[in-house]
């Protein structure tokens, strides 16, 4: 049964829902006002939302009263007018010139040219009545057109007027008349932006354009380039308006450069004094003009500006000076000039000016250093050329053992001059460097670490003058000999007082020096063998020297300051003493190579002589013990017998003697106990090698009879030594005495062709194997494992070819594709498991 309220219930309910529809329907319409806001943004202010209709007291609370989110970003309606604007003045000045240029119609030239005036004026006139309308973006379109019309109506003036006027005489005066009347009109309407940077760019041509129509010289050039950049310096410093002071300023620095790029051609190839002052009168007024705009520009440009101003001074100055001097000794006069610069620090100038002096003179320094580069790095790199001729006799001369005899040394002539030049003023500033910033005042930078810096390059800028001076002189060999090894042991020497006196930076430097000196000197005496001798022994005695006196330093400073600065500075003095210990042990190497070869000998038979090297760092180390010198120390004797093995390699008989006998120096060393377990290790592997390599120079097809006689005894003494040291390692108590016989059991059934050594060392590994996992013994289950592995390849090698061969060619790949998936697939399990193997190995003993 339906029921059916009554007509008073009924017409309550139909008032709640209309309601409710009334609320909702105005919710809709404000969110659809505002969705068309969105979709379609109007020019004017927008309408005011359609004001929903106020709903009964009872009616729910409206859910869409609020957008659903914040609006999104809308296009700024100036943009889109901006870009319509753009496009609309592009389109009219293409129009203007095609007018102008291409299509001529039916009117002549005089007659374009009246149409283009009279738009052109209107074009000038309607951003003025745009301004006041507020209308600016369409008065900046305007007004762009108008620029660009003024261009075409000098183009149609030259056409009508003056049709036989040079084309860049007319261009010069045209620039100019545009310059004046695109200035005045951007100051007469001051709110365009384009009209005055426009000015400054049609002013950077007149002079130029002058210039070029009066076919003036390259000074006339540089006098035009300069000018404008005075005008853009003015400019750019009383300009109105940012977008103008940038404009000139980038025309000011373009000129300008290009102004005295001209001039300092003209100086640098000017034959005569009067030929260069000339240039000189433009680079002075270069550099009066970046000291003036300099003075009032901001930090940076007034830090280039003296920049620019001081170069400009020596270049002018030097142009005059070097005139008529070859080109290698104009570098000094430079470098005078660059020096003298830097009394211009007693003047009252700014501080970034200041800074910009000095850094000229930096430059100009730096500069004159690189120039003398090459005969610095011929002097050192050309010694490499006598590993080639070793002992060959000595040449002529050093450009001879240089490999440069060639090569024209007059242009370097100047080189060690100037290098030493520059050493002497950075030793002065180093010695001098209180008064020094007394009289610079903020100008130079302050702290210890520039005098330091300062000291360093003088003393490696001193050494390399004295590097390059025999070969630029073309000094005898015996002279050059002579000349290089006492400079290495002068280097040193004040290397040592250097670090002695606790200046790091010098004693660093030189000590680079001295090594750099010393393999140079070394490589140089290798052409004669008298003076490899001398050389070396000479080198041998001044680094062992070093190295006692640095650590007598480092001992004497580890006593007098007590702290943990004092701590660094010996940690300082011994690193410094290990570098010239080492060389000193390089020394004696080559020294027992050398007897070697003087005593006839082959290189092999030489190699048990250059074992003399190493067993004399074994009783080095032993003295100096804990020291850090002496790890370095041993390093390098151990890399001289290295040197020794690779010498005796070519006969099998010689190299198991070099092997025993750095056997006996490995275990030598093995009995201190700071190198035990490194040095006892490397006796045993000798030991063992040199046994293999005898028995392989015997020809020996049964190792076993010599070897299990070895390893019988060095397994029970291994069992002894773990009876009573229960947690000594396995490989230090069997690995021995088992590789003793396995390896070399192995390398003779890897080229047995028959079975039953193969099939008795499988058996012997297998049983090793299983004893070395059944008592948790790594060496045993490892050496053993390899071994089986090992055997077990070569003895299934055959037949894994020959099932390989008959197997499709599409199968094995197929293979080892499913394997890769199916490990792909478990790789976590995969790893965990090999985590877990290892971990089980690192257990053992």
């Amino acid at each position: 049964m339906e029921h059916v309220p009554p007509p008073a219930e009924e017409l309550a309910l139909l008032d709640r829902e209309l309601a409710r529809l009334d609320a909702r329907r105005s919710q809709l319409l404000v969110r659809r006002a505002w969705l068309l806001s969105v979709l379609t943004p109007p020019a004017g202010p927008p309408a005011a939302p359609p004001v929903p209709q106020p709903a009964a007291p009872f009616a729910p609370p409206a859910p869409f009263a609020a957008p659903f989110g914040p609006p999104a970003a809308q296009a700024g309606p100036r943009s889109a007018q901006n870009v319509l604007l753009t496009l609309g003045g592009l389109l009219l000045t293409i129009a203007a010139i095609a007018f102008t240029l291409v299509s001529w119609g039916h009117m002549g030239i005089s007659g374009r040219s009246a149409v283009l005036a009279v738009v052109t004026l209107a074009a000038l006139a309607a951003p003025a009545l745009l301004l006041r309308r507020g209308l600016c973006a369409t008065a900046e379109s305007l007004g762009a057109l108008a620029s660009v019309l003024m261009i075409l109506d000098a183009y149609a003036l030259h056409r009508v007027a003056v049709p036989e006027a040079g084309g860049a005489g007319f261009a010069a005066a045209a620039s100019a008349v545009l310059a004046v009347l695109w200035g005045g009109y951007g100051l007469l309407l001051g709110r365009l932006r384009l009209p005055l940077p426009l000015a400054v760019v049609s002013a950077q041509l007149p002079l130029l354009l002058w210039a070029w129509s009066a076919e003036a010289g390259a000074t006339v050039f540089g006098w035009a380039l300069l000018l404008t950049a005075a005008l853009d310096c003015a400019i750019a410093l009383w300009g109105p308006g940012l977008a103008v002071r940038v404009t000139a300023c980038v025309g000011c620095w373009t000129t300008g450069l290009l102004g005295l790029l001209v001039a300092l051609t003209q100086s640098v190839s000017a034959g005569s004094a009067p030929a260069a002052l000339a240039p000189a009168a433009l680079l002075l007024a270069g550099a009066a003009l970046a000291l003036s705009g300099a003075w009032r520009a901001p930090t940076g440009l007034a830090s280039a500006g003296g920049v620019l101003a001081g170069l400009c001074t020596v270049a002018a100055v030097g142009g005059v000076l070097r005139a008529g001097m070859d080109w290698g000794w104009s570098v000094p006069v430079y470098l005078l000039c660059g020096a003298a610069l830097l009394a211009a620090l007693r003047a009252p100038l700014p501080r970034p000016v200041g800074q910009g002096v000095v850094w000229a003179s930096s430059a100009v320094t730096a500069a004159a250093v690189l120039s003398a580069v090459p005969a610095v790095g011929m002097s050192l790199m050309g010694t490499v050329s006598q590993l080639a001729r070793v002992w060959a006799g000595a040449p002529d001369g050093v450009r001879g053992a240089l490999g440069t005899e060639e090569f024209a040394w007059s242009r370097l002539a100047a080189a060690p001059v100037v290098l030493l030049m520059v050493a002497v003023l950075l030793g002065l500033a180093h010695r001098s460097w209180d008064r020094l910033m007394r009289a610079a005042g903020p100008v130079l930078p302050t702290g210890t670490s520039w005098r330091s810096a300062a000291g360093a390059a003088a003393s490696a800028l001193g050494w390399a003058g004295l590097t390059a001076l025999p070969a630029v002189l073309g000094l005898s060999y015996p002279a050059a000999v002579s000349v290089q090894s006492v400079l290495v042991a002068a280097v040193f020497a004040v290397a040592v007082r250097a670090l002695r006196h606790g200046a790091r930076a010098v004693g660093t430097t030189t000590l680079v020096c001295g090594l750099v000196g010393a393999v140079s000197a070394g490589l140089l005496s290798l052409a004669a063998q008298a003076a490899t001798y001398a050389v070396f022994a000479v080198l041998l005695m001044v680094l062992g020297v070093v190295a006692v006196l640095l650590d007598g330093a480092a001992a004497q400073a580890a006593r007098a300051l007590p702290g943990p600065g004092a701590g660094r500075a010996v940690r300082a003095l011994r690193i410094a003493q290990a570098v010239p210990a080492c060389g000193a042990v390089v020394c004696g190497a080559v020294l027992a190579r050398a007897a070697g070869a003087s005593l006839g000998l082959d290189g092999y038979r030489a190699a048990p002589v250059m074992l003399l090297v190493p067993g004399l760092t074994v009783l080095l180390g032993a003295r100096l013990r804990s020291r850090p010198a002496a790890l370095p120390v041993e390093l390098t004797g151990a890399a001289a017998a290295a040197m020794a093995v690779v010498m005796a390699v070519p006969d099998l008989p010689f190299l198991a003697l070099v092997l025993a006998l750095g056997g006996v120096l490995a275990a030598g060393t093995a009995v201190r106990a700071e190198r035990r377990p490194a040095a006892g290790y490397l006796a045993g592997a000798l030991f063992v090698l040199a046994t293999w390599v005898r028995l392989s120079a015997s020809d020996v097809a049964a190792p076993e009879a010599y070897t299990l006689p070895v390893t019988v005894p060095a397994l029970a003494v291994g069992a002894l030594r773990r009876r009573r040291d229960p947690a000594a390692s396995s490989w230090t108590a069997y690995g021995a005495g088992l590789a003793a016989t396995l390896v070399p059991s192995l390398c003779a059934a890897w080229f047995d062709p028959h079975w039953p050594r193969p099939l008795l060392l499988g058996v012997a590994a297998l049983v090793i194997t299983l004893a070395g996992a059944r008592l948790r013994l790594q060496a045993l289950l490892l050496l053993g494992g390899a071994v089986l592995a090992l055997d077990a390849v070569h003895e299934l090698a055959p037949y894994v070819v020959q099932v390989v061969g008959a197997l499709p060619r599409w199968l094995p790949p197929a293979l080892a594709g499913v394997l890769l998936l199916v490990v792909g697939a478990t790789y976590e399990q995969r790893l965990r498991d090999a985590r877990r193997l290892r971990e089980t190995v690192g257990r053992m003993r």
